[in-house]
């Protein structure tokens, strides 16, 4: 049995391939079904199964079409209505994939129907997790409803509990989620996973999880639904729209280059509100942008933060320097159920910027920051982290607001003073400052760590 993983970082999200050498099976694939495409035809093989484990909240799935360019089953819990065809399996279920067999077991909790696969080829023995048991932790459970909340804890715990008790120690443990995802809840402290030389990629296995997982180590039921419900915060608010769009099944995609905007075109989609996203760095947007667009750097966070961010339908222009950093953009997009960018330019602000209103803001350091609070008129200072970040310690004088309620309450930002925006890495921070520029106000960037926090003296609060 040999298993190849493909990884999504910017979803914090994998899937997998798993092959006899002839045959194969792909487990949760993404919505860009190349990726597969391109090993199966690297390797040789004949893909017969498309193994779901369970209704995506995150990313829209490749699997539908995947099963129809290829002719694969697509594999899914019996019991999850689907609007596409599946063959549907129960707990206890078996298939044969060549000289593999996967036994489906019912593992419901981070949805109801959650589906785990044991693989095995009679010596070697994997477990596709889904959003079941990840590294240290598991899915979270508030994602079809907040009514349903504690019971799907409750039975994430107990599918946990199965999964150490059926399966060998020595059984390889190998999640969708858990590398970064928002459908993580929150990870256990300990080191739960290391690089494995036979995959190429962090793996663990069921006695490593269960010596360290807190759905394994937490054995009372009531402290478990406690802990982990404790632990949840706000997820990307784009999650609404991709389980009814993985129940209709989404078909094919077109990753060729968008329409070229021209500087005229560009500024009407401005006027009329769009949004106008540029690609750039973060240092290269606060020197010089076009006044109204938004800064998404591309990065393994940018499809995370635009989809949670942008109105959900809004046309979507895609500006930046390369063709390159558009692909991405774009081949990002489609993962989540923005098709089409509604446009794009390339070549540089001076290419698309010509004759528009050009602006800038200040980009500093936290060392910038240290110095200017000990001025008689300390600067209007603004935390866009998570709640949840800001409870372990922000810094004592800054406002509050998480970077997905900026838009929101942009009436409490003053418009008569800089306002020096920071963040954990400068990441979120530099999208904040663009939509604070956006809507007329002063930002500065504080493109800075908040692990300095401690090292630079700064005093903090959790309020």
């Amino acid at each position: 049995m040999d298993i190849l993983t493909i990884e999504t970082p910017s979803l914090g999200d994998r899937s997998y391939l798993v092959t006899d050498g002839r045959v194969a099976a792909v487990v949760d694939p993404q919505r860009d079904i190349d990726r597969v495409l391109a090993l199966v035809e690297e390797r040789g093989l004949e893909l017969t199964h498309v193994l779901e484990t369970h209704k995506h909240n995150d990313y829209v799935s490749g699997g539908p079409e995947l099963a129809r360019v290829t002719g694969a089953a697509y594999v899914m819990a019996a019991d999850e209505e689907m609007f596409v065809t599946t063959l549907g399996v129960a707990d206890g279920d078996e298939l044969t994939i060549g000289g593999l067999t996967v036994r489906a077991l019912h593992t419901p909790g981070h949805t109801p129907t959650h589906m785990s696969y044991v693989v095995t080829d009679g010596e070697q023995q994997a477990v596709f997790t889904g959003g079941s048991l990840l590294y240290g932790s598991v899915g979270r459970t508030d994602l079809i409803s907040r009514a349903a909340k504690e019971e799907l804890t409750r039975l994430q715990h107990a599918s946990a509990q199965r999964l150490a008790r059926e399966l060998p120690d020595t059984t390889t443990v190998l999640p969708t989620h858990g590398f970064g995802s928002f459908c993580s809840s929150a990870a256990a402290d300990e080191h739960t996973s290391d690089v494995d030389p036979k995959y190429g990629v962090e793996t663990s296995t069921i006695g490593e999880q269960r010596r360290a997982n807190l759905a394994l180590t937490i054995t009372d039921e009531d402290e478990f639904v406690d802990t982990l419900l404790s632990g949840l915060d706000a997820y990307p608010r784009y999650y609404a729209h991709m389980a009814p769009r993985n129940k209709l099944g989404a078909g094919p995609i077109d990753l060729t280059p968008a329409v070229e905007a021209d500087p005229a075109e560009l500024a009407q989609r401005i006027h009329a509100g769009e949004w106008v996203v540029d690609l750039r760095s973060r240092t290269a947007f606060a020197a010089d942008h076009v006044t109204g667009t938004v800064n998404v750097e591309v990065g393994d966070s940018f499809i995370t933060y635009l989809a949670w961010l942008v109105p959900w339908g809004m046309p979507v222009t895609l500006i930046g320097d390369t063709q390159e950093e558009v692909d991405e953009a774009q081949r990002q997009l489609v993962r989540v159920g923005i098709d089409r960018p509604a446009a794009q330019a390339t070549g540089g602000i001076d290419g698309y910027g010509q004759g528009a209103d050009r602006g800038s803001y200040p980009v500093v350091g936290l060392e910038d920051l240290a110095e200017r609070l000990a001025d008689a008129q300390p600067p209007t200072i603004l935390d866009v982290r998570r709640a949840d970040e800001r409870s372990r310690g922000g810094i004592e004088g800054s406002s509050h607001i998480p970077i997905h309620e900026i838009e929101l309450r942009m009436e409490e930002v003053p418009t008569d003073t800089e306002v020096w925006v920071y963040c954990a890495s400068g990441y979120r921070a530099s999208i904040a400052a663009s939509l604070l520029a956006r809507g007329g106000r002063r930002p500065v960037l504080i493109d800075d760590s908040d692990e300095r926090f401690e090292e630079l003296g700064f005093e903090l609060t959790s309020a």
